[in-house]
Formats: structure tokens, C-alpha cells, sequence
């Protein structure tokens, strides 16, 4: 695991002295080592987590005749396997993962990328093409930004090593700023950050000779057949034995290591089929949770359970509501901002963790492969209650329109407002509407009318997106494969998991330094399950029926009998109670106020009306705590200086063959 960066020069060659702040900006990548190339006009350079061949696997790893070389950020669990396969035709160097991407690449071209089961973010450079290559993985487990300059091209793995660089700008994108303040997150393709964007998942780019060309290589579409070779399960019992069959090979591919590997352990079904399967592949793990002193909240009991029943070596930690001197680590540590609560115990669950081992694997991803989420079930039972509304809706136009100024029409704390609001929307907007955290028309009056003009002005110049983020996903979902549940499974794994779930955890656990695994994310398994019946996944009320059935002879039975919890954080209380104060005094002082982005009136709108116990709207309220905190930590921050990179990393000169003296490389001995 590690932090990569770069640059490439449209002109002339590449400024070595940049690489210097975005290397510092990624030190908690990698802290173990760093490396860095400078050939002709581009530039390399990683932080390195040594986790695999310890010893030799520093970075940027050369081909063998050194024209190419190759930045990774992540792991490439068949690498062994991918290595075999290329033994006759090359020669390797080290033992590590990372140097059979540039081989691979030597053979095939940027189809590399379709040989790699992993979680990757990695940038090739091909010297004789003057070409740059940069791939992301399948599911967006890695994150990767760039900026496409009047100068050049600049990419790294977090958004701080790109603003690092002084190509790029610090200007708030609008269109990113409505997308954060509908659904908590960044859109799939751009950042915060106007002119940065991010490659998104399943993608690659090429940059060559100043043109700049993005596209999809991989998307999750059902086939008959799935990626392991296996034809559709023709019966439910099929089916479970194949999903256990998968996510055997999952877990133990992905603990090859040369350190130790750990997990973490919520006591839901996700976290303790990867712990049991652990246990099954030989490994007796270390095991880490959070809990919390509300009762409501707290799964330290399940987490116990299943800790016993494998006896794995448990650590557990305790959050209490004294935890505002974390939330600026916390939303450091973001990058860019989002509104998921639960990066705070993911945070401490990390830091935990990075005190034993150097990795852990994780249930990630089980809620959106096997149908997890309580929302799932509510949405398919909503659809069914209102399908005569919906058929009359249909044939008599108006209706629709007259519940919505019904609604509208209701005062505030009548009952039923909300829903007869939800109702009246057009069925493929409901489950988008549910997700929301600023409704379109109170967008209208959060955001100032200077910030809503400039927004109009640049649609106008088609410089930013026309259609509202919520219109964006409900023309995705429209177009998504399968049926009802199918289609929502597919959204979610498209937006939700990569923008937010996988985010999260790779910036909380990055943050120690610590390398997270989400095996129940391999291709395989979520290409076969994509591809399997929904009523084999939700029937009758059960979530997550096919996962349950498959692991029924190994997990406890009060794991697959429990009610589904989220990873749920006591925030409503805390900000009624012992964080009220501190969250009031940002949102309301008077450099919040006077940045000109949201309206002051709102704001104490909506705190009186948290506070008062009338909604809670403690979600909406930590995502402007998080956008200003961010704002004050990253926009208002004076830039780094460059310095020389030779104070960042030792250096060896190397004569590269066919380049006249100003195209010599600088190689460190550093990498990962």
C-alpha cells in the first residue's frame, strides 16, 4: 500500500522540485519509504507501506530495459499467478506485486489492466511513447485525482497532493458543491476542487503528446456466465454453495502478506463471514471494534460473540461524546469533504488497529452485493403500497402535482408532511429523494444568491453540470440492468459505495498508516452474485438471504438471526447535548458567515429546529460543519513551498540510454 503522484510537462521537462510538497502531503501513505523518478518531462513518485517483498519492493519499478516505469497504490492479490504466466518471456528484479504491472504492460499494452485482481491505483510511464497510463480499480477501492493544466498533468492518490502543486488552483467547484450538499459526497468524476478531477472507477487514462483521453474498461453488467467461469446457479441451494466457494477464495487471496493481517469486526454478518473464513484459511487474526456508551448504538456485544466463537485475539475501544478534539483530525484526514458520521469511530477503529498489525480485511461491501441495506427492503415494500397510486398517477396527470402543494401547504410539525412530499414524486425519484440530505428547493435557500447566480452563469458556458445531481443518479438508476432490486444494488455500487463507504476507509484507516482489504468486494463474487436472481438476496422481509444461507454451518447463529445495523454514531444527541456549543460557534461565527457560500438565516434555521427536538437534522448540520471546517483547513491554508527533492528521499543518477543530458532520470533508492 501506498501513495503515488506525478506530473507530466506539456513543454520542456519536468520541475523534480515539485515532487517535494506532494510527497510530504502523502508521508501517511507510506511511511516507511519514498521514491521518486525525473525522465525528461515526466515525473514519479510514491510513499511506501511496506507490505509485500519487504526489502525489495521500493517504486517506481523499472521494465527491463528501463523505458518503462511503474507507480502502485495497492495490491495485486494474483500476482504470483501473473508472474508464472510471465516468467519465459521477462525477467524480474524483485518479488513484488507492483513489478508485474510493467511487464504486463510491456505485453499488452493498457490492457494490463484487465489481468489484475485487486484494489489498485497505479501510473505507468512509457518513455519511448512519451505516453502516461494511469488505471484505477473495478470498484473505486483506491482513490486516484488529477488535473489536466495549461502546463501539464498532475495526479496523486488524495486531492492534498495535487492542490500541493503549484499548477493547480484552489477554486471551489460548484457543481461538486451541490453534489456534496444533495447526497455528502463529491460526484464520481470531479473533486471539490474545480479543474481537479477524479479518474472513476473502472477507468483508465492516457495522456500523451498533451491529449488527454479517459474510458471505461470494466462495468458491472450481469451475464449469463460470471467471472470466475461459473454458469448462473440454476437453484437457491446452488447458489450458496457457489457464493461460499467464492468468498473462500476471496478472503485467502486476499491474505497474501509478508506482515501480519488483521480485521475488523463489527459482529454483522459482513465482518464475521470474512473473520470465519479467516479462520478457516489457517489464520487466527486479531480482531478490532468500537462501541459506544449509548446503549442504542453500541454492537460491542455481537462483536464479543463472534470474537469467542473463532477465537480471535480482540481489541475493542469505547467512544465517548468528548470527542470534539477529533473532529478536526477527522476531517483532516477526509481529504475533501464528506458527510458520513462514521468516519469518526472508522477513524478510532483505524488508530486502534495500526497499534498491532499493518493491515486488516474488512466486511465492505457485503450491504451492496447481497442487499443489506434496511432502505432495500422499505423501497421494494414502499413500491408495492403505492403501485395503485402510482397506476392512477399514470392516467390522470394532475394528481401528483395537487399531493405535492398539499404537502407544501401542511405546517411544519404536522404529521405525514414528508411523506405525502415523498409520495407525489415520480416513482424512480423516491429512492434517490430517501438518500437526500438538502432537497433540491431547500438547496435554493441554503446556498447564497451570489453562489446561485455564479452556479447559472457557468451551466450557461457549459462549464457546469445542468442537471441536478439528483436528476444525474435518477437517469443511472433508470438505465441500470435488472429488475427493481437489481437496479438499486447496481446504483449503489456505482455511486454510494465508491464516493462514500470506500472513501471513508481508505482516508480514516490511511491515516494510521494502515492498509484495509474488502474481500467481499473481489470481481468475481460481486460479478456471479450481480448476475443471481434478487429474490435469492431479499425475500420475505430477509436481507441478505443468499449471504445467510451460504455461511449457516460456520457463523453463530444469533449473527444470522440479528437485525441489521449500520455502523451508527450517537451524533443527533451529541449535538443537542455535549457538542451543541462547538457546533454552533463554527457555524454561525463570523468568518463562516462572512465566506459568502451559505445563507447565515438557514443555518440558525436549522440548528433552532434540531436543538428544539421538532427534526433531527443532525446529518445535515455535520455536513456544513465538515465543509467549513474543511474550507478553513485546506482552501484558507497558506500552499507549501517546493524544495529539492533530493531533501525528500536519497538519490542515485541514472543515464537513461537514448536521452541527450537534460533528460537524465533521478531514481531514489525509497519506494514501495
Amino acid at each position: 500500500m501506498c501513495g503515488i503522484y506525478g506530473m507530466v510537462a506539456r513543454e520542456g521537462v519536468a520541475d523534480g522540485r515539485f515532487l517535494g510538497p506532494m510527497d510530504r502531503a502523502l508521508v501517511h501513505r507510506g511511511p516507511d519509504d519514498s521514491g521518486m523518478l525525473v525522465d525528461g518531462r515526466c515525473a514519479l513518485g510514491m510513499r511506501r507501506l511496506a507490505i509485500i517483498d519487504l526489502a525489495g519492493g521500493r517504486q517506481p519499478i523499472p521494465s527491463e530495459d528501463r523505458a518503462l516505469w511503474v507507480v502502485l497504490n495497492g495490491e495485486i492479490y494474483n500476482h504470483h499467478a501473473i508472474r508464472r504466466a510471465l516468467a519465459g518471456r521477462h525477467q524480474f528484479a524483485t518479488a513484488s506485486d507492483t513489478e508485474v504491472i510493467v511487464h504486463l504492460y510491456e505485453d499488452l499494452g493498457t490492457n494490463f489492466v484487465q489481468e489484475l485482481r485487486g484494489m489498485f491505483a497505479c501510473a505507468v510511464w512509457d518513455r519511448h511513447e512519451q505516453a502516461l497510463v494511469i488505471a484505477r480499480d473495478r470498484l473505486g477501492i483506491k482513490p486516484l485525482y488529477y488535473a489536466d493544466t495549461p502546463l501539464g498533468l498532475v495526479f496523486a492518490s488524495e486531492l492534498r497532493a495535487v492542490l500541493a502543486h503549484p499548477w493547480v488552483g484552489r477554486e471551489i467547484d460548484l457543481t461538486s458543491l451541490t453534489h456534496y450538499l444533495t447526497f455528502g459526497t463529491t460526484p464520481q468524476d470531479r473533486s471539490i476542487i474545480r479543474g481537479v478531477a477524479k479518474l472513476p472507477p473502472g477507468h483508465l487514462l492516457r495522456w500523451r503528446a498533451g491529449t488527454l483521453k479517459v474510458e471505461r474498461y470494466w462495468n458491472l453488467l450481469p451475464e449469463a456466465e460470471d467471472a470466475a467461469g461459473g454458469k448462473v446457479p440454476a437453484s437457491e441451494a446452488e447458489a450458496a454453495e457457489r457464493v461460499r466457494e467464492l468468498l473462500a477464495d476471496a478472503v485467502t487471496s486476499h491474505l497474501v502478506s509478508d506482515v501480519e493481517v488483521g480485521a475488523f469486526l463489527s459482529g454483522g454478518i459482513d465482518s464475521a463471514t470474512v473473520v470465519g473464513l479467516m479462520t478457516q484459511a489457517g489464520v487466527r487474526p486479531r480482531t478490532f471494534s468500537i462501541g459506544f456508551d449509548e446503549s442504542d448504538f453500541d454492537e460491542l456485544h455481537y462483536a464479543r460473540l463472534v470474537a469467542r466463537h473463532f477465537g480471535t485475539r480482540h481489541e475493542e475501544l469505547v467512544v465517548r461524546p468528548d470527542m470534539w478534539s477529533l473532529v478536526d483530525r477527522v476531517i483532516q484526514a477526509l481529504d475533501e469533504p464528506m458527510s458520513d458520521v462514521s468516519a469518526l469511530p472508522t477513524y478510532l477503529v483505524s488508530q486502534l488497529a495500526a497499534q498491532h498489525v499493518k493491515v486488516v480485511l474488512s466486511g465492505d461491501g457485503g450491504d451492496e452485493v447481497f442487499g443489506g441495506y434496511d432502505h432495500y427492503r422499505t423501497t421494494l415494500d414502499e413500491t408495492r403500497r403505492l403501485d395503485r397510486f402510482d397506476a392512477v398517477a399514470e392516467r390522470f396527470s394532475p394528481l401528483r402535482r395537487w399531493v405535492k402543494r398539499t404537502a407544501e401547504a401542511l405546517p411544519e410539525p404536522v404529521y405525514g408532511k414528508y411523506w405525502l412530499r415523498h409520495a407525489a414524486l415520480d416513482p424512480r425519484m423516491r429512492y434517490i429523494d430517501s438518500a437526500t440530505l438538502f432537497l433540491p428547493e431547500v438547496q435554493a435557500r441554503l446556498l447564497t444568491g451570489d453562489v446561485r447566480a455564479r452556479l447559472r452563469r457557468l451551466q450557461e458556458l457549459g462549464q457546469a453540470d445542468v442537471l441536478h445531481p439528483q436528476e444525474q443518479r435518477a437517469r443511472l438508476l433508470e438505465s441500470a440492468p435488472g429488475d427493481e432490486l437489481g437496479r438499486l444494488l447496481y446504483l449503489d455500487t456505482m455511486t454510494y459505495l465508491p464516493l462514500d463507504i470506500l472513501t471513508k476507509v481508505d482516508r480514516m484507516s490511511m491515516a494510521h498508516s494502515l492498509e484495509v482489504r474488502p474481500p467481499l468486494l473481489d470481481t468475481a463474487l460481486v460479478e456471479a452474485v450481480a448476475a443471481m436472481p434478487s429474490a435469492w438476496k431479499i425475500a420475505a422481509g430477509e436481507q441478505k438471504r443468499l449471504l445467510k444461507r451460504a455461511m449457516a454451518d460456520l457463523l453463530p447463529p444469533e449473527t444470522l438471526s440479528r437485525k441489521k445495523r449500520g455502523f451508527g454514531v450517537p451524533i443527533r444527541h451529541w449535538f443537542r447535548g455535549p457538542l451543541r456549543e462547538a457546533v454552533a460557534g463554527i457555524l454561525t461565527d463570523r468568518r463562516t458567515r462572512a465566506r459568502g457560500l451559505i445563507e447565515p438565516a438557514m443555518v440558525d434555521t436549522l440548528l433552532q429546529r434540531h436543538v428544539s427536538g421538532r427534526r433531527d437534522l443532525s446529518m445535515q448540520l455535520w455536513s456544513l460543519l465538515v465543509l467549513e471546517m474543511w474550507l478553513r483547513m485546506t482552501i484558507d491554508a497558506p500552499r507549501s513551498q517546493p524544495q529539492d527533492g533530493r531533501t525528500e528521499a536519497r538519490w542515485e543518477t541514472h543515464a537513461l540510454a537514448g536521452q541527450g543530458p537534460s533528460a537524465s532520470g533521478l531514481l531514489a533508492e525509497g519506494g514501495g
